[in-house]
């Protein structure tokens, strides 16, 4: 099994040849440079390409390297908290209008997808969040009602019409959100960077910024072989920030996510898993995720590291997780297990910053990332062509340091690690 930290696991066995890119050499004048090669950077570098900006994105290793290449491939709608919380945090005006522009996130991923023909095997058959306890099922009935009100369209099963769509008959329930759907998180990725590329970007690979100041009007960005000057910076390193803009972490709460992925399954398990082409997860606190990728594999993931003493235990945890949910499947073997960051708020909300005069930032999409990641691309490219904050859906706040963010990481990678070490032994 191929348990490296360096890799993206599955996905980079199954994803097409990596963009054809380099590293910058020289000097480089841009109107608007781009930090990231994650979702948020390639789609505003896409979206400002297309509108006829010159854009140039600096990427610190390789396209999709961060979250973006190692997420569970989750297209999901609105974020992770209830609908009516997000109103609660926000209030109605900025609540409302977030809810609004997320919950149709995976429009706007499945359109860029079918407009650039990026081979990422999308499915939008919708998603399945499952009940893992009779609290679990009460919990998902308020989200129906909640998006329901808001015109979404979802639906709260019963257990028995969840069981045959799930594959499983060990959850009490499922909501099915037909707007999301799943997709090849690494492929899509570079898919992103291959029409940003086509439409006339810069983008240049192991490339990361080692300082960054401003002369004037002008933000000039230092990487080991060349300058890049511009105009206006998009800072989208979201989990991953580092090098010159390392500190950009002590904002957010680091949050680990782990997946394992099967053996092709024989053909007669296959269809009894997901059937539909849905992907799913539940409700525990500690949750987990499930779905099949296109040769068939079943890819379990749940919080924590598969990493640093933890690998045997959540690789025991996801054989008997599998043993437990999908009995169908009987002996079978691990292919590969990989892991990511994901970076949280305390309240689970994204910030949108303005860290300087045409240095602006978008931070913590607290587990949803394909969706708003995408979006917020977007959204930051049209701020930077009109500088209106109506283009951003989030209030403009300030960037504050969380000084207890180290021990809220440990505390979950200490809980999951305890949790899975129990979770499912008999």
């Amino acid at each position: 099994m191929n348990n490296s930290t360096e890799t993206h696991g599955v996905w980079t066995v199954t994803a097409p040849p990596h963009p054809a890119l380099l590293p910058l050499e020289g000097e480089c004048k841009t109107d608007v440079a781009v930090i990231g090669g994650g979702y948020t950077g390639l789609s505003a570098t896409l979206h400002l390409a297309e509108a006829g900006t010159n854009v140039t994105l600096l990427e610190a290793k390789s396209i999709g390297y961060g979250g973006s290449g190692r997420n569970v491939g989750l297209v999901n709608a609105g974020l992770w908290l209830k609908p009516d919380e997000v109103v609660e945090i926000m209030g109605s005006e900025y609540g409302e209008r977030v809810l609004d522009v997320l919950g149709s996130s995976p429009d706007l991923v499945f359109e860029l997808i079918n407009k650039h023909k990026i081979e990422c095997d999308p499915i939008r058959e919708g998603t399945l969040h499952c009940a893992h306890s009779p609290a679990g099922y009460k919990v998902l009935r308020q989200r129906e009602e909640q998006w329901q009100r808001r015109n979404a369209p979802v639906t709260l099963l019963s257990r028995e019409k969840a069981a045959p769509m799930i594959g499983s008959d060990s959850f009490h329930g499922a909501l099915l959100d037909k707007r999301a759907g799943q997709i090849q998180p690494l492929a899509y990725a570079y898919g992103l960077a291959d029409a940003g590329k086509k439409a006339g970007a810069k983008l240049y690979v192991n490339s990361p910024i080692t300082t960054f100041k401003k002369d004037g009007d002008t933000w000039r960005l230092k990487t080991p072989d060349g300058v890049v000057l511009a105009k206006t910076v998009i800072l989208a390193t979201q989990g991953y920030p580092d090098y010159a803009f390392k500190n950009q972490k002590n904002s957010m709460v680091p949050f680990n996510y782990f997946q394992f992925s099967t053996l092709p399954l024989p053909e007669s398990v296959r269809k009894t898993i997901l059937p539909g082409g849905h992907a799913a997860w539940d409700t525990n606190l500690i949750l987990s995720s499930y779905k099949l990728d296109r040769d068939g594999r079943l890819i379990v993931g749940s919080v924590g590291q598969a990493r640093n003493g933890a690998y045997n235990l959540h690789k025991n945890w996801t054989l008997r997780s599998i043993k437990k949910v999908f009995p169908q499947v009987g002996s079978i073997e691990l292919e590969h297990a990989w892991d990511g960051i994901i970076r949280m708020t305390t309240d689970n909300i994204p910030r949108f910053h303005i860290l300087d005069k045409g240095m602006i930032t978008v931070t913590s999409y607290n587990g949803r990332g394909i969706g708003p990641g995408t979006m917020f691309g977007k959204l930051l490219a049209e701020y930077t062509q009109s500088e209106s904050l109506t283009c951003i859906p989030l209030p403009l706040t300030s960037q504050e340091d969380i000084s207890s963010r180290i021990l809220r990481g440990l505390y979950y990678e200490v809980g999951a690690r305890l949790y899975h070490f129990a979770q499912r032994r008999f």
